[in-house]
């Protein structure tokens, strides 16, 4: 590519060579345009993000995609005929999900601030003042994090109050005032559709120094065939609604030897309801080795997968499930909390999950209140026994093995100094090592004894700088409840090491 006309803000160094645009942040799991939706994208290390501009009354530019806050918001009435005083009162995350009751609508000087030095901003202005859109951006000093998508004869404005300093983009057509258009207004970058990328086409726009959007948005585009199609004609970034999926696709086609395994933690739950059959199914897009699942019994001893002791967080029932019995389990919704688009999803039984899920994903058995006779019954009926790993304390799964001499089992190991121990009387697979005791040579020990070495990166060690150690240090699988940052950190320790990576052990 020629040197691109504007040379952008880097949220990543090193940078990708396609990036991610994530359509009104986390659209899909938050209140689009919303402060936690732009930082769900963010902790996802999407590079940009999509949103939506509007001007209120008063002449204050405010983050909404619809000319109305009918839809997104407790109010009524067009977002051009509200003040916003009067907008910002308006709770714009209750109609989404509970969870996010109290949210409020963002203005661009907010999401300017909130995003700087972290990620880029695509804005596609619905109805703007230009004159004080630039002001925001300048006075933000945000100009080199701004691309504007707008109407024509709005971007000549810009174009001419900036003297031709703002980075602006076109939506790309086959005629020639398109050609007319790039030349007069010298995007920075022309958004395609996936379906109409070329490599010839691309090739064309790179030799004048503009970068290429493939738009994969709507249901029947935001697929892995358009995001290969995009990667495979040099496209410089993708915009969708899945930037998780996306990246996973890019990661796994780039990269097929890993030189680590992964868990996601209670399925996909960043993405889906917890310990849902649809946080599975995520997770299995998402090219997880392993997934974690909960499972407590029921007071008429039937089990379900959940992880807390209680159905208040996840479920719209309340109190202890082991005082509950299943037929009120099988009426409770497990995913209005989560997103709309989840509602009425049901508390799997233990069965129906391991129906569901097959060899689509080894199994990572947190046996939190179920019997051993009861779980080793499970893995037996479904014919899953050896796909499993099964976490529990010690002397839980010195009873499973007497009974079920061939599951693989998973003790945890707090300190070094306990594992000869562990290793005598269970013989594991594997070890969940807690986060704080790894290191290289507690692998190395635990390799030497014919034992893998699992274990836990959440919070704060959730992220690629503590994946990479760890991958450094040859450890097998890492639990993250954050794939696209494992993904980051392979990504980076296979940049590192240019060989072929031995597989995961």
């Amino acid at each position: 590519m020629s040197e691109p006309r504007y040379p952008f803000f880097e949220p990543l160094d090193p940078p990708r060579r396609c990036q991610v645009i994530a359509h009104r942040g986390a659209g899909l799991l938050a209140p689009p345009n919303s402060p936690p939706a732009i930082e769900q994208a963010i902790g996802d290390l999407c590079e940009w993000i999509e949103i939506d501009v509007r001007l209120t009354r008063d002449g204050q530019h405010v983050l909404c995609h619809a000319e109305t806050v009918d839809a997104c918001s407790d109010g009524h009435g067009r977002v051009a005929d509200l003040t916003w005083d009067e907008i910002k009162r308006l709770d714009t995350g209750a109609w989404f999900a509970k969870r996010y009751s109290g949210t409020r609508m963002l203005g661009l000087s907010d999401c300017l601030s909130l995003t700087k030095g972290r990620a880029n901003l695509w804005l596609d202005c619905k109805q703007i003042d230009p004159a004080r859109l630039l002001e925001e951006i300048h006075s933000a000093d945000m100009e080199r994090q701004v691309l504007i998508a707008a109407p024509p004869d709005v971007l000549r404005k810009l174009r001419e109050l900036s003297g031709g300093r703002m980075a602006v983009s076109l939506a790309w057509s086959a005629n020639a005032e398109f050609e007319k258009q790039v030349d007069e207004l010298r995007p920075a970058a022309v958004e395609i559709a996936a379906s109409e990328l070329s490599r010839e086409r691309v090739a064309q726009l790179h030799a004048r120094g503009v970068r290429v959007i493939a738009n994969c948005l709507g249901a029947a585009n935001d697929c892995r065939a358009n995001w290969l199609l995009a990667l495979a004609n040099e496209a410089d970034l993708v915009q969708t609604d899945l930037p998780e999926e996306f990246l996973a696709t890019d990661i796994f086609h780039r990269e097929r030897a890993w030189p680590v395994q992964f868990s996601l933690h209670r399925g996909a739950l960043r993405y889906a309801p917890e310990n849902t059959l649809p946080a599975y199914d995520k997770g299995v897009r998402l090219g997880a080795h392993y997934q974690e699942f909960d499972v407590r019994s029921t007071l008429d001893q039937h089990c379900y997968l959940l992880h807390d002791a209680t159905l208040n967080r996840t479920t719209s029932g309340e109190g202890p499930i082991s005082q509950a019995r299943a037929d009120a389990i099988e009426r409770l919704d497990a995913g209005g909390w989560f997103a709309p688009q989840f509602r009425g999803t049901g508390v799997p039984s233990l069965d129906d999950f391991l129906a569901h899920i097959q060899e689509r994903s080894l199994l990572y058995f947190d046996a939190k209140a179920i019997s051993p006779e009861h779980l080793a019954r499970a893995l037996e009926r479904h014919k899953l026994t050896e796909r499993a790993v099964v976490f529990q304390g010690p002397q839980y799964l010195a009873r499973l093995r007497r009974l079920a001499p061939t599951i693989r089992v998973m003790p945890p190991l707090y300190r070094a100094d306990a594992l000869d121990a562990l290793v005598e009387r269970l013989h594991p697979y594997a070890l969940d090592v807690s986060w704080e005791a790894l290191s290289a040579e507690l692998i190395r020990q635990c390799h030497d004894r014919g034992v893998r070495v699992f274990a836990d990166a959440m919070g704060e060690t959730d992220r690629a700088e503590s994946h990479l150690q760890a991958i450094e240090w040859g450890i097998d699988l890492i639990q993250t409840d954050r794939p696209t940052q494992l993904y980051r950190a392979v990504e980076l320790y296979c940049a590192k090491h240019p060989q072929p990576a031995a597989a995961a052990h």
